[in-house]
């Protein structure tokens, strides 16, 4: 991994990841042992603002999607042609 390598070789400081390349870690991945690096499993995002913001972005969307108009943020236009 190149971030690895780079940590090691101080060419970055240190690492907050909450994303990684491969999930779960391999037991060989030196990441979970490096003193510079801080890795969260996805859950950078678990404040209360952030959750919050998230429902009431589902909870608009669906509104939409009930009352017949386009829902933002629409990834499949086929199947939103096809209701």
């Amino acid at each position: 991994m190149a971030i690895t390598e780079a940590l090691e070789m101080g060419r970055i400081r240190a690492a907050g990841l909450d994303v990684l390349e491969q999930e779960p870690l391999s037991p060989e991945s030196p990441l979970p042992h490096m003193t510079n690096v801080v890795a969260l499993p996805h859950i950078g995002s678990a404040i209360h603002e952030t959750r919050n913001a998230m429902a009431q972005r589902a909870v608009d969307k669906l509104i939409l999607a009930l009352k017949g108009e386009r829902p933002i943020s629409l990834v499949n236009e086929a199947a939103w042609r096809s209701v």
